[in-house]
Order: C-alpha cells, then structure tokens, then sequence
C-alpha cells in the first residue's frame, strides 16, 4: 500500500479503504471508522424507536378503541413482519447507494409512519388503518440491516465483535428509550395523549438525517457489489446463523414487542404499571450486546452463543413455572433475564459471521488484505439477510403469543414453545460451530480455517 490516508472524492465517497493495514488504521482508518459508527449508531437508534412504536402504541388504546389483545398483538406482529421483509433491500441498498447515502435516505423515510401515526392514533380509527400505519413502521426495522452491513466494513476483523456489537445496541436501545418515553408522557399527560410521543420524534429524525449527510462517508470498494448478496444467499452458512439468530434477535425484538401486553394481559396491569416495567429487559438487552460481542472477541463466538442460549433454556424454564402459578416477582426476574441473555447472544453470533466468511477465504488459499476484503465483502451482504430473518423470529414470536392468549388467555404454552426453540439453537451451535468446527469448503488452506471458526 502506498499513503497512509483515506483519499475522497466528490460526495464523501473514500476510494482506499483497507482496516487490516495497521499502519492504515492507527493513522486515518480508526478514526474515520469511529465517527461514522457515532452517527450510524445514532440513525438506527431511531430507526429502532420508531419500529418498536407499536408496542407502546398499544399501551395508549384503552378499550374505547375496541381492539382485543389478540388484535393488539398483531399490530404488533404487522410491524414486525415488514421490518424483516425490508430488511434485504435496505441491504443491497448500502452496495448501491453508499453507506452515508442510504443513512441519510432511510432516516428521513422515518417521517412517513410517524406522521401517519400522528393523524390517526385516536378512537374511531378503522383497525385496517391502524395495520397499514403499523406496517410502516416497519422501515424502521431495515435500518438495522443496512447500518450493519456499511459498519461491518468499516472496521478490521479484530475489531468486529466490538464494534458491531457497539453499533447494534446503540440501536438496539432505541427500544426501550420509546418505551421510557412513552411511560413519562402517560405519568404526565395520561394514557389518552398518544400524540406527543409521536410529535417528539419528528425533530430528532431530522435531526439524525442531517448529521448522517454532514458527518458520515461512503466506502467506494463496496459500492455495486449486487453479486455479494447472491453468493452470500448461496452458502450453508448464511441460513445456518441465520436459524442462531432468530434465537437470539428475534427473541430480543419479540419479546420487546409483546412484554407490555403481556403484562397487560396476563397480569392484569394497568398501562402505567406495564409501560413502567416494560423498557428494563429491552434495556439490559442492548446495553449488554457490545458486552456479547466483547466476550466473543477474546473466548470465541461460537461459545459464547452456545453458552447464552442454554441459559435462555434456563431463564425460559423459570418464565414457564411463573407463569403457570402466576408470580409476577419470578415472571420478571426470569423475562429480564431472557432479554440480557438475549443481547449477549446478539453480540456473540455477529461476531462469528465475518470469522466464517474470513475462514472460508483463507480456506480456498487467499490471505492478507485479499482473504480479509472477501471477508467484509460476503459477510456484510450475509448480515442483511441473517438480519430478516432473524426479525421474522420476532414476527413468530409475536403471533405464538396470539394464538397462545386467544386459546387460553395464558402465555404458558408460547413459551413451552420457545424452551424447545432454544435447545433447538443449543444443538446446532454445538454440532456445526463448535463439535466440527472445520466445517467449510476444503482447500489448501483447510487447516488454517479451522481455529478461525472456533475463536470468531
């Protein structure tokens, strides 16, 4: 490599950008990378409040709207759904459009449900209106997708864990901070103001949008590159993580979603106790998901989810019994549990998905900067679609919860459901990522791949 920096053209479009140089990185690369994670992480955590919406929405419709609680929960769900399906082209969107571009574009396309929300969250409101504002708000949801797909290829392998791990709880916070937000405006204005939460988040939309323009890059080498998604779409290994995360994120967002109702529902709390209790698990959940993928920098992805996952078995048990003899002391102790659990699993299996795609390349003989380009390359464009359908996970969430409350007002039999997932996840982790870890295309390098999926 010839130069040190990080040469621009016009529109902030950097030309070179190579993160494993060392010399690169400690002089212009970390920095650069740093500052537009600040901003990236900024977006997306709206990106998240918005998307979540719903679940306090709901908090809001007491019963002169005259929607049921399984009506409630698919609300909810519609959300869900559409966050996931737009996940894939907010993806593509980062390889066509350029990070920075696409941060910008997809924060300002937040206005559109939130002022939607704005003019028709008031009793008389048709239920069809309500699921077509819901489904919105699921843009909200593709902006995780495309944050992580551009952050990934910011940064060095080293440093993944950490960072994208940093970047999706930054995100991920935004979950609880509406739900925060929403449990002031109801001690404050009453739970018949749904209103001002809304018009609170138009200025910090815009606000994020401009800072996005004005402060963030985009990375030319990874611009057009259609082709990554399809061959990342191509490998075992995209839908194998893709299964891991729907158990780990899709329990995050899902339970995210349908705690409040939950509480509502089954315990019979009003909506100030529930909106006072739901954001402390969505919240320990994102503050411990850089904590997830920390730890998998140093022992190891693969072990660290595999390890996260049995104890979500252990935290589901205690949920189970709680639920059967309706203690809500244990019911919340074993449900924040499941969301700490939840982000720390969060962390760890994004930390593995670049140390996959890195094996592979130094399995078919590439290294240096060329093994690590394919890298960031098929393991930014697999991150998209792991991330859809690890949302669809909280779509099944959400509607085992429906189906679990309208046949028996209960929530017991939709987490029975979920203990089987997890040990489901346990078993694969361990057979695939951990028992043979070796498990990529044989090649020269073969040998070299193999303490790469054991450590990522």
């Amino acid at each position: 490599m010839t130069g040190t920096t990080a040469p621009r053209k016009g529109g902030r479009w950097i030309e070179r950008w190579e993160p494993e140089d060392e010399t690169f990185w400690k002089e212009t690369g970390e920095r650069t990378a740093r500052r537009n994670l600040l901003y990236s992480v900024l977006s997306e955590h709206i990106g998240f409040s918005i998307w979540s919406m719903w679940s306090v929405m709901v908090l809001f419709m007491g019963p002169q709207y005259g929607i049921d609680p399984a009506g409630k929960f698919f609300l909810i769900a519609t959300a869900t759904f559409v966050g996931a399906l737009v996940r894939v082209p907010y993806t593509f969107a980062v390889a066509r459009f350029g990070g920075r571009n696409w941060t910008v574009v997809s924060a300002l396309l937040l206005l559109a449900p939130t002022v939607a929300a704005l003019v028709v969250m008031e009793p008389g409101t048709s239920y069809a209106t309500f699921v077509a504002v819901a489904a919105l708000t699921g843009v909200g949801g593709g902006n995780f997708a495309s944050s992580m797909t551009n952050i990934n290829a910011f940064f060095p392998l080293r440093k993944k864990g950490w960072a994208l791990g940093l970047n999706a709880g930054g995100g991920n916070i935004g979950v609880p901070v509406v739900q925060l937000a929403a449990l002031l405006v109801i001690a404050t204005a009453g739970a018949d103001r749904p209103r001002l939460l809304l018009a609170a988040y138009l200025p910090l939309i815009v606000a994020a949008a401009v800072l996005a323009l004005v402060r963030m890059d985009n990375l030319a080498p990874v611009r057009n590159d259609a082709g990554a998604v399809r061959e990342a779409a191509r490998d075992v290994h995209t839908w194998i993580m893709a299964f891991l995360y729907v158990g780990t994120f899709g329990s995050f967002i899902g339970y995210s979603f349908a705690f409040g109702l939950v509480l509502q529902t089954q315990f019979g709390r009003t909506p100030l106790q529930a909106a006072s209790l739901t954001f402390i698990g969505p919240l320990l959940g994102s503050l411990v998901r850089p904590v997830g993928g920390a730890l998998a920098d140093r022992f190891g992805g693969a072990r660290i989810t595999l390890a996260g996952f049995v104890a979500m078995a252990a935290a589901t048990g205690v949920v189970v019994l709680a639920s059967v003899r309706e203690s809500l002391p244990v019911f919340l102790i074993g449900f924040v549990a499941l969301f700490a659990l939840s982000g720390v699993g969060n962390g760890s299996t994004y930390k593995m998905i670049p140390g996959i795609f890195q094996a592979k390349a130094l399995a078919r003989g590439m290294s240096g900067e060329e093994a690590a380009a394919y890298g960031r390359r098929l393991s930014g464009a697999a991150m998209g679609l792991i991330g859809a359908v690890g949302a669809l996970g909280g779509l099944a969430i959400n509607l085992v919860f429906r189906e679990a409350f309208a046949s028996s007002g209960s929530g017991s039999a939709a987490f029975v459901t979920f203990l089987g997932f997890y040990a489901a996840c346990c078993a694969v982790t361990w057979a695939v990522y951990l028992r043979r870890p070796a498990r990529v295309p044989a090649g020269a390098a073969a040998t070299e791949a193999k303490p790469q999926l054991t450590t990522v």
